[in-house]
């Protein structure tokens, strides 16, 4: 059962801070919430875009990219990083394609190369290596991506993980569901592990950032 973990001034308060969009973004935002489409919003996506010029990604690949809103702001940080290239990768064709729309209109098509298919695969067939990985697929898959995205990612890269305080449900100890215990597993070893630095941050549903040793 979803707890209550921030208040909802709080979130407006975060998403206030952020800088206006393009008129293109703020669709893409209200299109969101008409329809309770599940993007990352404008606080999480203004710290991936942070994150990418923190580094100076000029590679970035999307793991579960929607209708392209993450994708905008991860195509604006390479773009002020001095070019590259952004993989927009999803199951759903027509999505795709409604991204390709609305990131054309943004003016990000030269840096964006679209994919469509399973996530976890299409990375294992993309060349390497990645500045920065997004990973937002089906959570019962975040632990058996982590080898290929191990394998896919620079020394020095970061992994952005997106919904890993899943509403709560994680600090549930009577929730056992598939999806909660394979977020709680992917949280174990990103934690634990001698190979990355990581830790929450808890903006929205809680963003795992994961520097790769």
């Amino acid at each position: 059962m979803p707890l209550p973990l921030f208040s909802p001034y709080l979130s407006d308060y975060l998403d206030n801070l952020v800088p206006s969009r393009p008129e293109e973004m703020q669709r893409m935002e209200d299109l969101a919430k008409q329809t309770d489409f599940p993007i990352i919003g404008p606080a999480s996506g203004y710290f991936c875009y942070l994150v990418a010029r923190l580094i100076g990604a000029r590679r970035v690949f999307e793991m579960g990219s929607g209708y392209g809103y993450s994708t905008a702001w991860f195509a604006r940080a390479v773009q002020e990083n001095g070019g590259g290239q952004v993989f927009h990768v999803g199951w759903d064709a027509a999505l795709s394609e409604q991204a390709r729309r609305h990131l054309s209109l943004l003016g990000y098509e030269e840096v964006i190369t679209y994919r469509v298919g399973e996530a976890v695969q299409t990375l294992r067939e993309t060349e390497g290596p990645f500045d920065l990985i997004f990973n937002d697929i089906d959570k019962i898959g975040y632990p058996e991506s982590l080898p290929v995205i191990e394998q896919k990612l620079r020394p020095g890269g970061v992994l952005i993980l997106d919904n890993m305080l899943w509403n709560g449900r994680v600090l549930d100890p009577s929730d056992n569901s598939p999806s909660t215990q394979a977020i709680r597993q992917a949280t174990r070893y990103l934690t634990q592990s001698s190979d990355w630095i990581a830790m929450i941050v808890p903006i929205r549903d809680g963003l795992m950032v994961a520097v790769r040793k």
